[in-house]
This record gives C-alpha cells, structure tokens and sequence, in this order.
C-alpha cells in the first residue's frame, strides 16, 4: 500500500495529524421518480443537487513528538470542542474539496479502529458540505394593511365590536335566576316564580 506522505488537509484552522490514506468527495443531483398508472417505467425529474459527502481515511502512528493516542485526541477537538452541543459549519482547505467547490462542511461522522497486530489507529471521517440557507423578508401585503384601515385590530375584531363587547350587556336568564334564589334563600331555581 502506497500512502502519500506530502497531502495535507486542514480542517477548522488545524492541520490533520497522520497520514491521509484516502478522501473521497461525492456528489449527486436529486432525481424524483414519478408513479404513472398504467405504466411500467417511472419518468424521472431532476429537482436539484444534494450536498456533497466527504470521506477521509487517516492512518496514525507514534512520532518522536507525540503518541497515537494525542494524534486521535487532535481530531477529536476538532469533531467535538468539550460543551459543545450542537455541530457548527467549519472551514475545510484541501486540493481535492477545492476542485468540487467545497469550502466550509458540518463534521457529521468520527470514529476509529485499532487492529491488535498494528501499532496504528485508522481514522475515518465523515463531512456534509454546508450550505447556508437565505431567508428573504418580505413586506406585508397590500391586503393586511387595507384591513386595519377598514376598522379592525390586530386582533382582527372591529373597534365598534370590541366596545360592545366592554359594555355593561346583563347577563343571562339563567344567571339571574341562580342570582335571585341566592337572594331569596330558595335552593331549587325551580321553585322561583316566573
């Protein structure tokens, strides 16, 4: 197995440790298959691209300047900063993501494995290439602001109608009627004369 020594990637401002066995940078459009009754072939539409997925494989071996294990550690802060909680849209520079157009990726993947008859750890990474997404504010419309002329709240109630509801209205039969036994002394609403 060959490995290529002088290839680095950098990965939110650091460099990553050991040798970069692999990366792998894939692409692909989204297509929507289309059931058609009657028929035995679904028309396909291209609605758009999925964001790109990379892959990076890194072999770790002790130096005379640091073990395996602090290597594995280095990529880990990377993948993890200690309380973080939620992964954040970090700067990636190599060759390879450079030629697909990828610049900033969420750290979606980390794991390891250690064989027991090598002295190495590899490294497999896993990164979703980050787009931002733009939200357009838009002015109200010509609608909203007819009707508060027209009247009404925002509540959406006419002003005439909101004063009514403020207004000494009585109340109903049936409460004046629990209203009147209470006064009377008589339990029964029913024994109230009509």
């Amino acid at each position: 197995m060959i490995y290529v020594e002088d290839q680095s990637i950098k990965v939110n401002g650091v460099v990553l440790p050991g040798l970069v066995k692999s990366i792998e940078v894939k692409e692909s459009a989204k297509i929507d298959e289309q059931e058609v009754e009657g028929s035995a072939t679904k028309p396909k539409q291209a609605v758009g691209y999925e964001d790109a997925k990379i892959t990076v494989e890194l072999i770790l071996d002790d130096t005379p300047t640091r073990t395996k294990y602090q290597a594995l550690e280095i990529v880990r802060a990377i993948f993890r900063k200690p309380g973080q909680t939620v992964p954040q849209p970090i700067p990636i520079v190599s060759e390879d993501t450079a030629k697909h157009g990828v610049d900033k990726v969420l750290f979606k993947g980390f794991s390891h494995k250690t064989e027991a008859k090598k002295e190495q750890i590899t490294v497999s990474l896993e990164f979703w290439e980050y787009i931002p997404q733009t939200i357009k504010a838009t002015k109200a419309s010509g609608k909203a602001a007819s009707s508060s002329s027209s009247g009404t709240t925002s509540s959406g109630l006419s002003k005439e109608y909101k004063s009514y509801l403020v207004t000494d209205r009585g109340v109903s039969p049936a409460s004046d009627a629990v209203t009147q036994a209470g006064r009377t002394g008589l339990h029964n609403v029913a024994d109230l004369p009509l």
